[in-house]
């Protein structure tokens, strides 16, 4: 990677202008900086899935947003950079409690979590949910939105730190997956019945101890195959328990189905959002020119929460 000059992004219908105060990085950046994870077409192939700013400039005809606006938004790529142009529809007024360095952290985890668990997964408000991944920034995400729905929610993590971190956070329990069995984990804190949820971004090793670990009924949602992608599939224990598995990505979504998006999570968690009663969890800022740095520190999973990257 290296810091470089590139042509400002042309204003298109219905978009907005930001001048970018912070970003995050999210482990799809790792992977579209190994040429694993390339950017949908059209998308600026500069790194970066969110972000966090003033709006400059709003395109003619876009209403609900002014010059000056403090904004946060979900973008398809071009997050590590000094200018981004973006759908009206992918961003969210920065609420007074967040500043702009938290909101640079929030969109892409807050909305993975949200659509995977609540619009996809169906996560009822007295479902229970298994995240794997709990000390991630999803996963820190994960845990406050169910725990503001009223649901109840396990956890894995790779450290006794961690699970302790995702406990005072508000998991009901969580799983140190080096040393713990989190099937047995999960059917024991739901009286033997199983999950309702289960978010998951590891893949193929953990597939069918999904499946075990979910209630008759109950959701697999994969957004990840950190841990491979080809893995053997126990159908009897899907016919058997009726259960559903469903791939999913965000990044690819049309401009009209994250602008539903945006719409439905304000519906659901505005008002917690206005209070201030949902931010991401920052392990720490560093400047944009310390970007190397931040990729190292996620790949080595030395964080907890979100590694935010100062631009402005």
């Amino acid at each position: 990677m290296r810091l470089g000059e590139a042509p400002a992004p042309a204003l298109r219908a219905g978009s907005i202008r930001l001048r970018v105060a912070a970003t995050s990085v999210n482990r799809a950046d790792l992977l579209q900086r190994q040429g694993l994870y390339a950017p949908p077409p059209g998308a600026s192939e500069i790194l970066g899935l969110e972000c966090a700013g003033e709006v400059l400039e709003v395109a003619p005809g876009v209403s609900g947003w002014s010059p000056g606006d403090r904004a946060m938004a979900l973008l398809s790529g071009g997050g590590y950079a000094e200018e981004v142009v973006v759908e009206a529809g992918s961003a969210l007024h920065v609420p007074e409690a967040l500043s702009l360095e938290q909101a640079g952290a929030f969109c892409e985890v807050f909305l993975t979590a949200f659509l995977h668990l609540f619009e996809l997964g169906g996560l009822a408000a007295s479902g229970t949910a298994l995240v794997h991944g709990g000390g991630s920034g999803v996963g820190t995400a994960a845990i406050q939105l169910v725990k503001q729905a009223g649901g109840r929610i396990v956890v894995t993590a790779g450290s006794e730190e961690k699970c302790k971190r995702c406990r005072e956070l508000g998991a009901d329990v969580a799983v140190n997956y080096r040393s713990e069995d989190f099937v047995a984990v999960a059917r024991e804190a739901t009286g033997g019945a199983g999950v309702d949820v289960v978010l998951d971004s590891i893949g193929a090793p953990y597939f069918e101890r999904n499946l075990r670990a979910l209630a008759v009924g109950g959701r697999l949602v994969l957004i990840g195959l950190l841990g491979g992608a080809k893995g053997e599939i126990g159908l009897g224990l899907l016919l058997a328990r009726r259960l559903h598995v469903i791939g999913s990505t965000l990044r690819s979504r049309s401009a009209a189905e994250k602008a539903a998006l945006v719409a439905a999570f304000e519906a659901r968690f505005g008002t917690a959002l206005e209070r201030g009663a949902l931010a991401p969890v920052i392990d720490r800022v560093l400047p944009l020119d310390e970007v190397a740095e931040a990729h190292r520190v996620m790949k080595a999973s030395e964080h907890f929460g979100k590694l935010v990257l100062r631009v402005a």
